[in-house]
Formats: C-alpha cells, sequence, structure tokens
C-alpha cells in the first residue's frame, strides 16, 4: 500500500487534481475561491517540500511530480487568464513554447545521452516565482480590487524576459553537458 515516504509524493498528486477546480473556478469567474485555492496549493507545494527534505523521503518520482503539478497549475492558469482576456496570448505562447522546449529537451537529453535528474536553475526559480507573481495579480485584481496597469505591464515583461533567459539557459546547459559527454544526439 502507501508508506509515509510516499506522502510528499500523494500530496503533488492533490496539486495536480486541486487544477480542475481552479481551472472552473476561473472560467466561472469566481476569482476569491480561485485565489483560496491557490493558497492551498501553494501551502501543500511548501509541506510536500519540507516533509521530503525533512525526512529524507525525497524520490525521482517526486522529483518529477512536484515540479509537474507546478506546471500544470501555471500553465492552466495562465490559459484561463488568456481566456478571460486578463493576459495577452503572446505571453502564453511564450511560456508554453519554454516549458514545451524544457521538456522535450530533457526527455531527449534523458533518453539519448544520460539519466537526467530535475534541477531547477536560479532563474528558472525566479522566472516560476515571477509567473507565479503575475497570475496572483492579475487574479486578485480581477477578484478583489483592480491594481495598476502599470504594475501589471512590469510584471508581463519580467515573466517575458525570465521566460526568455531561462529557456536559453537550459537549452546551453543540456548543450554543454551533451558535449561534454562527448555524445551525439543525432545517433
Amino acid at each position: 500500500m502507501f508508506a509515509a515516504k510516499d506522502i510528499p509524493n500523494l500530496i503533488s498528486v492533490g496539486r495536480i487534481i486541486l487544477v480542475i477546480p481552479v481551472v472552473w473556478l476561473l472560467l466561472t469567474q469566481n476569482f476569491k475561491q480561485a485565489m483560496m485555492l491557490f493558497f492551498i496549493a501553494g501551502a501543500s507545494d511548501a509541506l510536500d517540500g519540507f516533509l521530503a527534505k525533512h525526512y529524507q523521503w525525497q524520490s525521482r518520482l517526486g522529483g518529477i511530480l512536484d515540479p509537474l503539478a507546478d506546471k500544470f497549475l501555471l500553465v492552466s492558469t495562465y490559459l484561463c487568464l488568456g481566456w478571460l482576456e486578463a493576459l495577452p496570448w503572446w505571453l502564453i505562447g511564450l511560456i508554453i513554447l519554454r516549458d514545451l522546449v524544457i521538456v522535450g529537451g530533457a526527455l531527449i537529453y534523458n533518453y539519448r545521452i544520460a539519466q537526467l535528474d530535475a534541477e531547477p536553475t536560479l532563474i528558472s526559480k525566479v522566472n516560476t516565482f515571477l509567473q507565479i507573481a503575475l497570475a496572483l495579480l492579475v487574479v486578485y485584481s480581477l477578484g478583489f480590487e483592480p491594481v495598476s496597469n502599470i504594475l501589471v505591464t512590469v510584471l508581463i515583461w519580467l515573466v517575458t524576459a525570465s521566460t526568455l533567459l531561462s529557456g536559453y539557459g537550459y537549452v546551453t546547459d543540456w548543450s554543454r553537458r551533451a558535449r561534454e559527454n562527448g555524445t551525439n544526439v543525432d545517433q
């Protein structure tokens, strides 16, 4: 059955399932309830990370599930905010393109070169933080009180810059690693 060491992974799976009501709440414009679920997702992310590190319950599966849960929530939220015309589609396309490049590159690297352990870079962590901040600010603006368009615009450009920098960083890092391993990915 399940052991205590599986708790962080189960929490991550719960966060993935939580995406469904978040999407529903956003699309039905129940922004206050959606914000509440965002905070639950954030708290569960902190909890599973704490449990995994504190009790040494880290696993390869957890290393995949945790960022996957975060990505599902963020991408779904951005798609909803695009649908509601609260964020520009070009930004959403850029974010999705970056994620596809990273996932595609990770898969190619993992299966053709060497086992890849998920290691978020500093710029990737900054990018995730900025994406979360922008999504929360826009949802807050829609559900509670309008915020300054200047603040939203600045965050949009910060997300754009960090998305491009983190995507470039992953591609150059994995390319360097592949060259160091002396592996030809065209084999």
